[in-house]
């Protein structure tokens, strides 16, 4: 039982970062570390376990990682294609395909380090292995930690409900994208309205170069024009990014009732980043996601980790760092 003692740890430790604030990057790395130790655990568990059950579960031990590694890189290499073909070339619509290349890279840099036998690429290979390693741990805590943030659905009242901008078509037009958020936002209005605490919503959105006007009207419009009560709509017209989404928003909130309560409403794609940034600004509210077409989803994410990543830049550098000097000295 004592295997178990650093997954019971870090679950506990996980606990108490959740009932702090669930809105916390540390939770999600709590989380992974926890579940690593467990897995960890278990697999010790297989030297008590009958031959031929220990002997399968070596096999899929080794060929689980090795066809899950093929799988990921076929989905990333054809979700790229797609992106580029729905979206255009653009560097975000590259994140997938670029991130199936990194693996197949990284594949045949060991494949070629074996195969010469060189020491330099040995080096390389092993400082690579150890860097992505880190980077890939940290992307699976932050999607399995967003998709379990997603699930939670706001059950208080609250006063309000903020939907984020996301630009618009043509300068003017609300796009599917948004949409899917003033669709979601209407719900959570709507739900709240059945309690009899009808909150007011607020679209946030500024008006970018290529824009007509700002999104916030573009938002309000749409909502107005499908029989939303606009006595519950508010408008907020001077945000450029998340960050002032959320600042210019809180504003308005404080404004009208000091110790207010809110949901704020964005894809789910992005929801989990919206929350860590409505916890730096002090806004006092959950994040809650609205459905992203599926072939966009997997590009979106890798940008919004890759956004979280370099936030705390610092001490992720740091590592990356600390790990290629490891790996140099490893292959020594």
């Amino acid at each position: 039982m004592f295997a178990y003692a650093p997954a019971v740890l870090f679950f506990v430790l996980f606990g108490i970062g959740v009932l702090r604030d669930r809105r916390r990057f540390s939770n999600a790395v709590l989380l992974g570390i926890a579940v690593s130790f467990l897995s960890l655990a278990l697999l010790a568990e297989l030297r008590h376990a009958p031959t031929l059950v220990a002997e399968l579960a070596a096999l899929a031990i080794v060929l689980l990682p090795a066809l899950g590694t093929v799988a990921l890189v076929w989905f990333l290499l054809a979700n790229g294609v797609t992106m580029i073909r729905k979206e255009g070339v653009r560097p975000a619509n590259l994140l997938s395909l670029l991130a199936g290349l990194g693996i197949v890279g990284v594949l045949g840099l060991l494949v070629l380090a074996v195969a010469t036998g060189s020491h330099r690429l040995g080096i390389l290979a092993v400082t690579s292995v150890l860097v992505v390693g880190y980077v890939s741990f940290l992307f699976v805590c932050f999607v399995g930690y967003a998709f379990l943030y997603g699930r939670h659905r706001p059950h208080r009242d609250v006063d309000f409900v903020v939907v984020l901008g996301s630009g618009l078509i043509g300068g003017e037009r609300v796009p599917p994208l948004l949409a899917s958020r003033l669709n979601r936002g209407r719900e959570v209005y709507e739900e709240q309205a059945a309690r009899g605490n009808p909150p007011m919503l607020i679209t946030s959105g500024g008006q970018g170069p290529d824009e007509k006007l700002p999104e916030s009207h573009a938002m309000a419009d749409y909502l107005l024009e499908r029989g939303f009560p606009a006595e519950h709509v508010a408008r907020e017209d001077r945000s450029r990014t998340t960050e002032e989404n959320l600042l210019f928003s809180k504003a308005i909130m404080e404004g009208a009732k000091p110790d207010y309560r809110c949901v704020v409403v964005t894809n789910n794609f992005h929801a989990f980043r919206a929350a860590l940034t409505a916890r730096t600004t002090g806004v006092n509210g959950h994040v809650f996601g609205s459905p992203t077409a599926a072939y966009y989803w997997p590009s979106a994410t890798i940008r919004e980790f890759a956004a979280v990543f370099l936030s705390h830049k610092l001490v992720n550098f740091g590592i990356c760092g600390l790990l290629a000097v490891c790996g140099i000295l490893a292959a020594l």
